[in-house]
């Protein structure tokens, strides 16, 4: 196996957008280092459950829809 090949896995601390901190180990910045989430599990919807909706801009789902209606994907 060569040597020297792995990245520094080090102690760094996280600040939250709610301004929690805490401390973990990482190969970002050097020992110590402080990384700032612009996004976290805390306020992100694919972790807090937000809903999501199809909106339909200038009928395009209805479009496609008709344009579709008949196709039944058989071969």
């Amino acid at each position: 196996m060569k040597q020297d090949i792995h990245p520094d896995y080090h102690f760094i601390n996280v600040v939250m957008t709610n301004g929690t901190t805490y401390r973990t180990r990482s190969t970002y910045g050097k020992e110590g280092a402080t990384l700032n989430l612009d996004i976290d599990p805390s306020t992100h919807p694919a972790w807090t459950g937000g809903q999501q909706h199809l909106l339909d801009r200038g009928g395009r789902v209805s479009r496609f829809n008709a344009k579709f209606a008949g196709f039944t994907g058989k071969r």
